[in-house]
């Protein structure tokens, strides 16, 4: 590309500017109203209560706000024939329950307690005294109750382990309701996911009462953190070149000891037999230790070592001045956010935009799966030719069916649909993601360029901070949504497509897995990997192409690529930077996250003597240990994508500088001092500026 040339009318970030890339905005907006009507209409049709609550095998809800019947029971019909089971007898039956069977009983044996049984017959049984095995036949109650536990509204067998036998109510067998005995290990694979959710709740219950009883010491951690995290960053400004080249040492000197050690390991090997062996001789094992049991073994890592170390040498000798350049450069960014404290906080801005945008996308997909229509099916006991097929239960007993086949039964199958609505619900689940995906990137595209803006303001500034512009964050927002808009639109819709691909290419993984294609795999693979670096590209240009979005007002194409030959021009400070910054950051993470760590485990474990008693009294101590480690990692991520975001920005003005001025009285630079003295590089008629 070619170099920036003098323009004498630029002074920061351009005032005077037009929209951008409006086609894209004009688009971003209409599937705005689309993915609105969408929703209205996804918020019509679906009902989160199939989500929430069991039905019966009429499709009704239980569990409903008025009715005492909460549980659904899953009771099994007696078969006419045990060795030929019918389609009907192997539907269960589902019925709405007030509690769940407590006790082992069959409907042939339970004489004594019908008035107990009957409230797991269907509503319409009233006649206690019919024949138990008419009933049966008629399939108004189940042929036996088993002893069950109540669990997201459903009943399960209360299953059991008492000194290694299985146990359903204290019996190891069961009446099958037809006078034969069961085994209550044949229950077991039905109940077995039942019972781990129901030590899960248990587990979850137990938690929650840990954070009844810690969450304002919590909220105390994460203030640390918070604290933590901007004394480190001020702290930058000063400690940045300490400890950029006390890593550099430490590098070195690990290196060192890697050599000293190979060395050792290679001479204490000589003269053992079998060490003389070669890797070529021997193979390829198993067994990795084997080869440390060869000195060729050790002599390719000394080699390998003294490779590393040499060309980190060589590195610090040749790239010593980019990275001073890099120190001068963190150290600038902490003064700017210094002189624009509100920047730190702007992430709680992106943070509620992308949680609106997660809860729309979430409510939206709720309500679109749960858009279908309950389906009923004939289900008979002998041969029909409508067995199979859909019905309507309000006018079942007045059709044909119930003339051609008097025992057929209208019964609720699953929830599905027919209408043009119902057959395009994957399109518009799909779309829902799709815009997601875009929503979510165009807010954080939004964030970036606001702070692009503000602190680009702060690097033109000639008279830093007097030359700042009042409030600049606010008047960097308002650019961003006032004129480019459509550039963000543009900039988050190829990154949205890309993710879209990756998110298709991982399910088709996920229904691959059972295959036994390997072609497919090792393609999908390939693919999934390609798609995979274009992301990180793409987040990578989109970020610089913001930037110079904010500074120069221009489209994204054009900002993309200015800044992708700006940046190549200058390659190895690019490197240089990123590698410093991706150290500072991590240090500042692992110091923050560990230090806030470390004091809450002290702390929850009680080993504190001084505040031993205040410590409150937990069921796992983990679980606020845990919540205060990850919220510290969230919040010192927050601020130092701040503080990364003015490393960048100011990066590229720093290079838009070198490239448009020459320190005259006409150009001068516009850096600060301290890199100005760096480069060895003055305003002339202004030696001290």
């Amino acid at each position: 590309g070619t170099p920036q040339k003098y323009d004498p009318t630029f002074k920061g970030p351009i005032y005077d500017r037009g929209c951008t890339d409006i086609i894209c905005c004009v688009l971003l907006v209409v599937a705005i109203v689309g993915y609105v009507v969408v929703g209205v209409v996804a918020w019509t049709h679906g009902d989160p209560r199939k989500v929430i609550y069991p039905t019966d095998s009429r499709g009704q809800f239980c569990g409903q706000q008025g009715t005492s019947n909460e549980y659904v029971f899953h009771g099994r019909r007696s078969p006419a024939s045990p060795e030929r089971p019918s389609p009907a007898s192997s539907h269960p039956v589902q019925i709405c329950v007030s509690k769940c069977p407590d006790r082992y009983l069959t409907y042939l044996t339970a004489s004594g307690d019908l008035e107990y049984y009957r409230q797991f017959c269907v509503p319409e049984f009233k006649n206690l005294q019919k024949n138990p095995i008419q009933v049966l036949k008629d399939k108004e109650c189940p042929a036996m109750l088993i002893p069950s536990t109540p669990l997201a509204r459903r009943c399960f067998p209360a299953i059991q382990a008492k000194k290694g036998v299985i146990m359903v109510g204290n019996e190891t067998t069961y009446d099958n309701g037809q006078g034969q005995r069961r085994n209550v290990t044949e229950l077991l694979e039905g109940a077995k996911k039942a019972n781990v959710v129901l030590e899960a709740r248990q587990l979850a219950m137990k938690i929650f009462e840990d954070y009844t009883v810690s969450w304002y010491w919590i909220i105390i951690g994460l203030v640390i953190a918070m604290v933590a995290s901007l004394i480190f960053i001020v702290l930058l400004r000063f400690l940045a070149g300490i400890m950029v080249w006390v890593m550099i040492v430490m590098v070195i000197l690990v290196l060192g000891y890697g050599i000293f050690h190979c060395y050792m390991e290679y001479a204490k090997l000589k003269g053992e037999a079998g060490s003389d062996v070669s890797l070529k001789d021997l193979g390829f094992q198993t067994d990795l230790r084997v080869y440390l049991h060869l000195r060729q073994t050790w002599l390719a890592f000394m080699i390998i070592l003294c490779i590393v170390e040499l060309v980190i040498i060589l590195l610090l000798i040749f790239l010593r001045k980019r990275i001073l350049i890099a120190i001068a450069l963190i150290k600038e960014a902490s003064r700017a956010v210094g002189h624009i404290m509100m920047s730190l906080l702007f992430p709680l801005c992106t943070f509620f935009l992308l949680c609106l945008c997660i809860a729309y996308w979430a409510s939206t997909a709720v309500f679109l799966s749960t858009s279908n229509e309950a389906i009923y099916k004939v289900f008979n006991e002998t041969a029909c030719q409508f067995s199979g097929q859909t019905c309507n239960p309000e006018t079942f007993n007045t059709s044909n069916v119930t003339k051609l086949c008097p025992d057929a039964q209208c019964l609720f199958a699953f929830y599905g649909g027919e209408t043009a609505y119902h057959k395009y619900l994957i399109v518009l689940q799909f779309f829902n993601v799709f815009m997601f995906f875009w929503l979510a990137n165009f807010v954080i595209a939004l964030g970036q360029v606001t702070l692009a803006g503000a602190f680009a303001s702060y690097y033109w500034a000639f008279k830093k901070p007097d030359d700042m512009p009042a409030f600049p964050l606010f008047s960097a927002f308002g650019r961003a949504l006032r004129y480019h808009t459509g550039s963000l639109a543009f900039g988050s819709l190829i990154l949205a497509i890309v993710q879209v691909i990756r998110v298709t290419l991982e399910y088709l993984d996920h229904r691959l897995k059972a295959a036994d294609n390997k072609f497919a795999k090792f393609l999908l693979s390939c693919l999934k990997c390609c798609f995979w670096c274009l992301e990180k590209f793409i987040k990578f240009l989109n970020r610089n192409a913001y930037i110079m979005i904010a500074v120069y007002g221009t489209n994204f194409c054009t900002s993309a690529r200015n800044a992708f030959f700006l940046l190549m021009r200058n390659i190895i400070r690019v490197a240089v930077l990123d590698k410093v910054t991706d150290f500072l950051f991590f240090l500042g993470k692992l110091l923050i996250v560990g230090s806030v760590g470390i004091l809450a485990f002290f702390f929850f474990t009680q080993r504190i003597k001084l505040v031993q008693d205040t410590a409150p009294s937990l069921n796992y101590y983990w679980v606020p240990i845990l919540t205060v480690i990850v919220g510290s990692y969230l919040i010192a991520h927050g601020f130092f994508s701040v503080y990364g975001m003015c490393v960048d920005t100011l990066f590229l003005c720093f290079l838009e500088d070198l490239e448009r001025n020459d320190g005259s009285a006409e150009k001068p630079y516009f850096m600060s001092p301290d890199l100005k003295k760096l480069l060895k590089k003055t305003n002339k008629g202004q030696p001290n500026a």
